[in-house]
């Protein structure tokens, strides 16, 4: 982006001053690392995606559990590596699809999970051990990972063989996203049981994915996201370890969750600096191995990026990104369809987007080789400037005690980053084709929508169903179960999990917490 001042001076995305010409000096590289060794600037595997390409993982979700169980055949069948869900917004905020408050919700931005019959069902013809699954799911994380393992029980899977992430991660809903529940002290006791818990019973689930993504959805910068997310991370850290967990006990399963936006190269620094700077950390602040210090990421595409006028550049766009997670030494990634910002992906949109990372992943050559952009003397030096940015932050961060007493700088920065933002667009010194330049007159586009009405009466049959058909008792004594944890110090996934079986709702559960733990109110 250039400057609209005489002395022409150009910005990358997140406004870092660009020199016309970068030399050796510029950037501070290792001279001598190398990739899988500390700090992880240049990859945490020696040798990358010449032994396997990144876990194609798509993000699919709408409607009741069969509509999105059939998306998920379709996606495997074109080659997804791995699954991820999307959950509707009252699964999210923990209320059963028959909630008053969950009307014309259902189905809508996800898949509505009720019980565990719903999740049977999603996962139907599917093999838990052959298939590794990611939930963006934070407040109900530990209930629908619950009703996941006890799936897996059904299919007669260990839990010491079930592969999966569930996202977990409440203080960047908080700062960025605002599907929370409960005041922030529970919702971090919740969300350290279910580290503990994997740490203990799980050894292959990552149970936590701190996540930038949403903090830059919601307007930050680079530097932002990379700060805000590592702070995050800091927080779980030291809360699992006040749990009585050993470090290393949980500290390599911990995962990250970042964006890929259009500025190419700055989007490959950010991900370099965000595993050195982690790394630091953790070596620093609490002696961790090197195994604990490795960011291990998952990366999604920009969905803001996306734009509906003239909705085929974002073919372009999403190349562009998932070029950058690549580049930049993501494990995972998902792709999004060209047509999301219109409505839910299409079938013929999600095979592109998939077929985009298999032509990168076989066809482009940038698996050849590590970390192909090292030694670029502007990656390094942008590298760099990340990182220096992003530990300015953390000092702030610090000194107002740490993440849970800084959500209100947190979001007073992205707000300030968004509002710039969106300044420059409309005052057109941010281009954006098809929005503010090479404009074109456009017939509204035709757009095929589920009958989200019908769904949500299918899904409401479905659940009166559970409620009519299971044991009342053993339901009601399961979720005493719940309470009684809620009261005391007892890791609460153990009943939880029990009262998933006993066929408690999602909304059941978290109706018990929240007459325990109250809600946040901002």
């Amino acid at each position: 982006m250039k400057d609209d001042t005489s002395e022409g001076r150009f910005r990358t995305a997140s406004g870092i001053e660009v020199d016309a010409v970068y030399e050796a000096t510029a950037g501070k590289a290792e001279e001598f690392e190398r990739p899988g060794q500390f700090p992880f600037t240049r990859g945490i595997h020696p040798n990358m995606y010449r032994g396997r390409p990144w876990t194609m993982r798509q993000y699919a979700g709408f409607g009741t559990a069969e509509e999105t169980n059939q998306r998920y055949h379709y996606l495997l069948t074109q080659g997804t590596t791995g699954l991820s869900v999307a959950f509707d917004l009252p699964t999210q905020m923990g209320y059963d699809s028959d909630h008053p408050i969950a009307q014309g919700e259902v189905g809508r931005v996800g898949v509505a999970i009720d019980s565990i019959d719903d999740m049977r069902t999603l996962f139907h013809g599917i093999a838990l051990d052959e298939v590794s699954t990611s939930m963006t799911i934070n407040s109900t994380a530990a209930i629908l990972f619950a009703l996941y393992l006890s799936v897996g029980e059904e299919q007669g899977v260990g839990r010491e063989a079930l592969a999966g992430t569930v996202q977990n991660d409440v203080l960047k809903e908080y700062v960025a996203r605002g599907t929370y529940i409960y005041p922030v002290d529970p919702s971090l006791r919740l969300a350290a049981d279910l580290v503990a818990f994997c740490a203990r019973e799980v050894p292959r689930w990552n149970p936590i994915s701190i996540s930038g993504y949403h903090i830059r959805e919601a307007g930050s910068t680079a530097p932002q996201e990379v700060a805000f997310t590592l702070a995050n991370g800091l927080a779980y850290v030291e809360r699992v370890l006040a749990a009585g967990v050993p470090l290393e006990d949980f500290a390599p399963r911990l995962s990250f969750f970042f964006a890929a936006y259009n500025d190419l190269l700055e989007e490959v620094a950010k991900f370099r600096a965000a595993r050195r700077l982690w790394a630091r950390l953790m070596k620093e602040r609490f002696g961790a191995s090197d195994r604990s210090c490795q960011l291990r990421l998952h990366t999604q595409t920009g969905g803001s990026t996306l734009t509906a006028q003239q909705p085929l550049n974002n073919m372009v766009r999403v190349t562009v990104q998932a070029l950058a997670a690549a580049l930049g030494g993501t494990q995972s990634l998902h792709t999004n369809g060209f047509d999301e910002a219109l409505a839910l992906p299409t079938e013929g949109a999600a095979k592109l987007a998939v077929r985009t990372q298999q032509i990168l992943a076989h066809e482009s050559g940038i698996t050849n080789t590590v970390d192909p952009l090292a030694g670029s003397y502007y990656v390094e030096a942008l590298t760099s400037k990340i990182e220096d940015a992003a530990s300015t932050y953390l000092e702030e961060i610090e000194g107002l005690g740490g993440a849970p007493k800084a959500i209100e700088f947190m979001q007073g920065e992205i707000h300030a980053s968004a509002y710039r933002h969106q300044m420059e667009i409309e005052e057109n010194k941010r281009l954006v084709v098809g929005v503010n330049a090479f404009e074109e007159e456009e017939e509204p586009p035709s757009i095929e929508k589920p009958d989200f009405s019908a769904l949500e009466v299918a899904q409401k049959l479905r659940l009166d169903e559970v409620k009519t058909g299971r044991d009342a008792g053993n339901t009601s004594q399961a979720l005493e179960g719940v309470r009684s944890a809620a009261r005391s110090t007892e890791n609460l996934v153990p009943p939880i999990i029990e009262a998933a079986k006993a066929s408690a709702t999602l909304g059941e559960i978290s109706q018990v917490l929240r007459e325990e733990w109250g809600t946040y109110d901002p």
